[in-house]
């Protein structure tokens, strides 16, 4: 019964689209509308795309909402994860073994970083096998992404700058240019 009349106060104060703002409930859409699955159904911004976990630790659920149970905690600061689907203030991520569920966006970040997906990346001075090895990265080490041009992408990792083969990585599509 409180629940009930919080939220008809809340309805009386704010209209009802703050209200599905402020509950986490989504309006229903309008007659003859149709969603881009491209796109979130909340902020429209592109479907899937890539995200950070902002926190040493994160609860990915089974549901959006508090009441479901929690299958995964991700315990990686600056974790990358593939964001696939938006209700209300949860969004359903994976990471890049394909584990996941949903978070509440809070947790997450739009700072890219991405993962080394191959044994052993080099990353150079400039794009291209030609040039200098600065560094070189093992498999899973965790980089702030700098920049990317359809092959090649600049990384950070620990002050260490240096650009590797986007194909070495996890955390950016084929052919995706991130300025």
């Amino acid at each position: 019964m409180k629940r009930f009349l919080r939220i008809a106060a809340l309805a009386a104060l704010m209209g009802s689209a703050a209200l599905a703002q402020e509950t986490g409930a989504e309006d229903p859409p309008t007659e003859g509308a149709e969603h881009d699955p491209n796109r979130g159904a909340v902020t429209n911004l592109p479907l899937p795309r890539y995200v950070t976990l902002k926190t040493n630790e994160g609860n990915a659920r089974r549901g959006p909402g508090l009441t479901h149970r929690i299958d995964w905690v991700f315990k990686r600061d600056g974790m990358p994860l593939k964001l696939t689907a938006e209700h209300g203030h949860w969004r359903r991520v994976e990471d890049a073994e394909g584990a996941g569920g949903w978070m509440h966006y809070a947790l997450l970040s739009g700072v890219r970083s991405v993962l080394i997906a191959v044994d052993l990346a080099e990353l150079h001075s400039r794009p291209g096998d030609d040039a200098p090895v600065v560094m070189k990265a093992e498999h899973n080490v965790l980089a702030r992404l700098m920049e990317c041009d359809p092959d090649w992408c600049r990384l950070n990792i620990e002050g260490t700058r240096g650009w590797v083969r986007k194909a070495a990585l996890w955390g950016v599509d084929p052919g995706e240019i991130v300025e």
